[in-house]
């Protein structure tokens, strides 16, 4: 015991006392990242506060922790946390439950996907800390399940994802019937100018905390890519997952079709994963979810908009079936990985045609990605019915128009009894232009 109170003084130095100190105990959690050493010591004074880092530094953490200290057990809706999916929702409630665990307070979450009759009934139980999206959270407002009058803390945690979604509107209804002298606390990884004047009109003297460096970089992600023809893709799949020794990994597509594809094939294939995807029902998405993070879950097939406010540790990879439509995308579907100091790796798979993609996923994170090669795979030649993917049905390889030359030392040229025409390759990412880099 003697240790761990030890450890939890770098909390107790940040104002953190008793219930608390031992729930952070209980939970392992023995120094304070950057911006948990920034952000709870003004929230502790009850100062609106405007807290800039990106996602996996444990800022869920920083508003959450010093926000429970100051409430004041029994009374209900002291604490509005607005957030941009249920899934982060349901994080975050999930936190906020460990962090008060020697305490009475109560938590509970209000979003869509869940029955409105069961979350009315229990915030009619008055939990002190009420985290929700904004629609679900207006239809409370509306029915009078949810009543701020006695509100003293409002959080937008991801505001900029909030506005990404089409939250803006729903945002400011919301924080223009707080009525009451209250603290406000944003939360974003970037602070743009839409955001700046939802901070000058609705805070007051904020505080602002930029722990993020000026640039979003990825260094501690081990990445790379692998040039693969679509139709060989999946193919390519089942020979990383069983050669990369991958523990919890995320696989990214860029729709929900492909999610189910290719989780259905890989589970065909003797490979277990689940698939997670707005158009699954919010019950099963949660038991996804809870198997992801307690580990019987190995393998989640994820789109981008489900991922959004995945928040788990121990991600070993990041697999980009297919990559994304755009660079800032990249580093947020990388960023699930290498977090909070460990090693991660991250791999995305890029037909030929996708060459400037990649050039522009490399621009945007000032960093050249290198090939990689995986160890017995040799591109095979496309099948009718076998190609699969978005628009491969009617979109065979091109070996005729592209240049000739292998791209990286992990380029191989399937065994063909005739000479077949040069594959396309990613050549013309080796430009001039590609290597003007940012100073």
């Amino acid at each position: 015991m003697r240790r761990n109170k030890h450890e939890a003084s770098a909390f107790a130095d940040l104002g953190i006392k008793g219930p608390f100190l031992e729930a952070l105990q209980r939970l392992g959690f023995d120094t304070p990242t950057d911006i948990q050493t920034a952000m709870i010591p003004p929230v502790l004074e009850g100062r609106d506060v405007v807290g800039q880092a990106r996602t996996g530094t444990g800022k869920t953490l920083a508003f959450a922790l010093p926000t429970l200290q100051r409430l004041t057990p029994g009374i209900p809706f002291q604490v509005l946390c607005l957030v941009p999916t249920r899934e982060l929702a349901v994080q975050v409630v999930e936190e906020v439950r460990r962090l008060a665990h020697f305490t009475k307070l109560k938590s509970e979450g209000v979003y869509g996907g869940s029955k409105i009759r069961a979350q009315s009934s229990r915030l009619r139980e008055g939990p002190e800390f009420v985290v929700g999206t904004p629609g679900r959270t207006m239809d409370f407002m509306g029915r009078g399940d949810l009543t701020l009058t006695k509100l003293t803390t409002v959080i937008l945690d991801e505001v900029d994802r909030m506005l990404d979604i089409g939250f803006r509107d729903d945002i400011r209804k919301i924080l223009r019937s707080i009525h009451t002298r209250h603290q406000t606390i944003f939360t974003s990884a970037t602070i743009d100018e839409p955001i700046r004047r939802l901070i000058q009109q609705f805070t007051s003297l904020p505080l602002e905390i930029n722990v993020s460096q000026d640039e979003l970089t990825v260094d501690k992600v081990d990445q790379c890519y692998v040039t693969v023809p679509r139709h060989d893709k999946l193919r390519l799949l089942k020979m990383l997952l069983e050669r990369e020794g991958v523990e919890r990994t995320i696989i990214f597509t860029n729709t929900k079709r492909e999610a189910s594809r290719v989780t259905a094939r890989l589970t065909k294939s003797g490979i277990s994963a689940a698939e997670i995807h707005s158009d699954l029902v919010q019950r099963k998405r949660e038991q996804v979810m809870e198997g992801f993070r307690s580990g019987s879950i190995r393998l989640l097939v994820a789109t981008d908009l489900a991922a959004r406010g995945i928040d788990v540790e121990g991600v070993s990879h990041v697999i980009n079936y297919d990559i994304p439509d755009y660079a800032e995308t990249y580093v947020h579907r990388i960023g699930r990985t290498a977090r909070m100091g460990r090693a991660g790796k991250a791999v995305t798979l890029v037909t030929p045609e996708e060459g400037k993609q990649l050039t522009e996923i490399e621009k945007f994170i000032n960093k050249m990605i290198p090939d990689h090669s995986v160890e017995g795979f040799v591109p095979s030649a496309p099948r009718d019915g076998m190609t699969g993917g978005r628009g491969a049905s009617s979109q065979a390889p091109d070996r005729g128009g592209g240049r000739s030359e292998p791209v990286g030392a992990n380029a191989a040229t399937p065994a063909a009894p005739e000479p077949a025409a040069p594959q396309q390759t990613l050549g013309a990412r080796f430009t001039p232009m590609r290597r003007r880099r940012r100073l």
